[in-house]
């Protein structure tokens, strides 16, 4: 006998989560429905809160809750260094770090042509702006060492190319594949240590 069509509309939109499948998503329905429903109604709530509280902070594009993030509006960063990160997850690893005290910008994923992700659904013409519109003396290039970040960290070498700005990316002492949300915080100070120029 097949679910209720609400269930199958809660596991439908859980298997939207990443990594999540099939039984995944099954088994987390079943579990907020038959023991967690306190659990299910707080998730709710978090969500309906987050859509609408949460926007991109205007200078660096992570997210936050008012106009400038608390790192933008720190006068205790460097404003003249700019790690540009793929995720708001890479930027927390990194800061969970501290290995780096300047500003950030995130660029809300990588180049993917394969999942028809170009430059322009990335905020690259925020961050060339940014660049354009402030001192900033160096751009390190924080994507992460994927296929997908390699190709982002060379396209954005080579629309900075030009520019005054020095440009390095973190040193290749971090794995081959990996992605800066699960570096250790010895790793990420390292790679930040030693980083050079791109090529």
């Amino acid at each position: 006998m097949p679910d209720p069509r609400s269930v199958e509309d809660l596991k439908n939109a859980l298997k939207r989560l990443p990594g999540v499948g099939p039984k995944t998503a099954q088994r987390m329905a079943f579990h907020l429905l038959e023991r967690d429903r306190k659990g299910a109604k707080q998730i709710e709530q978090a969500i309906g809160k987050a859509l609408v509280q949460v926007n991109h902070c205007r200078q660096c594009n992570n997210f936050c809750e008012t106009e400038l993030c608390e790192i933008c509006a720190s006068p205790s960063r460097n404003s003249n260094s700019l790690c540009v990160v793929e995720t708001p997850a890479d930027l927390e690893a990194i800061e969970q770090a501290g290995v780096y005290r300047g500003k950030y910008f995130v660029l809300m994923g990588h180049l993917s042509p394969l999942d028809d992700i170009g430059p322009d659904q990335l905020a690259i013409k925020e961050l060339l702006t940014l660049i354009s519109n402030n001192k900033i003396e160096e751009v390190i290039l924080a994507t992460n060492l994927t296929l997908e970040g390699q190709a982002t960290s060379d396209f954005l070498y080579e629309l900075l190319a030009e520019s005054p700005v020095r440009i390095t990316r973190l040193a290749r002492g971090m794995p081959m594949g990996s992605e800066l949300e699960y570096m250790d915080p010895g790793t990420l100070d390292q790679a930040f240590t030693n980083r050079s120029s791109p090529l």
